[in-house]
């Protein structure tokens, strides 16, 4: 009997190499990440995708089993972190908190701002209230992890123990840590958003494609993230292969941008695409227009551009020094007055995001048409082909 009890701590009932025990944690963690991102994250947060009814409630029964999380909370949760992104409602801001306390502390700031009644009630609605989820999944969250623990240790023996606790730690790590985290402090940034988020990487791959997180925010309903050529989403490859087979049913993507020729005075249809592509828009407005006229100078005196501007003060001119504080915005500010050139297409800028700002449709576009004729006639070149492009901006047909 000892003997039996010894080979049963150490085996479990697998009997798994180093390879297979390998291939369980990889399959399973993995599970996890496309239940997170998939159901409560494309589906139930932003209703980017619908899937079929038996593949929605094995994501779900996962999300219960690998990390006792519950749809409505994480939803919450989510959903205000956009409502409130770098604000001190934000539950998991790098900008306001500091990367360490999201990074090291995600999980903790996590089951804060889940514990709001007023905010569940709020961004809450329309998650799933059906008997299981009111009688299992909601009132006994932990006992689907406690459940996995069981599986794993019966399957593994003592090793068991340490595999759930990767399991339970993939989540916290990966999702709270590592995009909440440095998914809004470091990395590339296709898109002048109105908050810090960045991509990771361009490959989405080992976190389900919720790498390209600047993507997401600049288009926060699209059930795709990968948005340029060079760029793969792992959880869009898995929506298309369900789609394929009649299993999900894609809702939205982010609309393209097309390129109109002819068009002589902007109108709705600029207008209309101006607000969809705002930060497409400014993007390029800081590709083509501030960062030639900053190389143009930085050539003309003979230095070198990252001699002549440091990152941050370059960044500010990106994104109108949205993060700068009191101090760095003066040394900005005292920085343009010594350079007419270059202050004349920053306060192009400010305008341009001013008018996109604006809630009343006919404002909006008055402001476009003057804002764009201004440009083509200032005798700048950089901000006269900007204007010509943009004022030929139109959404893509489907």
């Amino acid at each position: 009997m000892l003997d039996l009890l010894l080979n049963f701590a150490g085996h479990g009932l697998a009997h798994a190499g180093w390879l297979g025990i390998a291939l369980y944690v990889l399959v399973t963690t993995q599970l996890t990440i496309f239940a997170v991102t998939l159901y409560l994250h494309r589906s139930q947060a932003h209703r980017g995708v619908d899937f079929h009814p038996a593949v929605a409630h094995v994501l779900r029964f996962w999300n219960w089993l690998g990390t006792g999380m519950i749809t409505k909370e994480w939803v919450t949760v989510h959903r205000k972190h956009h409502a409130h992104c770098e604000t001190e409602d934000d539950p998991h801001s790098p900008q306001v908190l500091g990367i360490g306390k999201v990074f090291f502390q995600g999980a903790e700031l996590y089951r804060l701002a889940a514990a709001n009644e007023a905010d569940l009630e709020k961004y809450g609605r329309g998650t799933p209230d059906d008997w299981v989820e009111r009688h299992v999944y909601t009132p006994h969250p932990y006992l689907g992890v406690a459940l996995l623990m069981v599986i794993d240790l019966l399957l593994f023996g003592a090793l068991g123990a340490a595999i759930w606790a990767v399991q339970m730690a993939w989540i916290p790590f990966w999702a709270a840590g590592v995009v909440n985290g440095v998914g809004h402090w470091w990395g590339y940034r296709n898109f002048e958003t109105s908050d810090t988020a960045t991509n990771l990487t361009p490959w989405g791959f080992w976190i389900g494609g919720e790498e390209l997180h600047n993507n997401h925010h600049a288009f926060p309903s699209s059930a795709r993230f990968a948005l340029r050529r060079f760029e793969f989403d792992m959880g869009w490859a898995v929506i298309c292969g369900l789609q394929k087979v009649g299993l999900a049913k894609v809702l939205r993507v982010a609309p393209a941008l097309d390129i109109r020729p002819n068009v002589n005075l902007p109108d709705a249809e600029t207008l209309k695409a101006l607000l969809t592509h705002r930060f497409q828009a400014m993007t390029d407005y800081y590709k083509l227009v501030i960062k030639p006229t900053l190389r143009e100078e930085a050539a003309h005196a003979g230095e070198r551009l990252r001699q002549k501007l440091p990152r941050r003060m370059r960044r500010a001119l990106a994104d109108g020094g949205r993060w700068l504080d009191s101090e760095a915005r003066s040394r900005l500010d005292a920085m343009l007055e010594k350079r007419p050139g270059l202050r004349v297409v920053v306060d192009y800028r400010a305008r341009l995001a001013a008018l996109i700002e604006q809630r009343k449709p006919e404002s909006a576009l008055a402001a476009l048409q003057q804002w764009i004729h201004e440009a083509e006639v200032s005798g700048n070149r950089l901000l006269a082909e900007y204007a010509a492009r943009l004022k030929r901006y139109a959404v893509a047909r489907a």
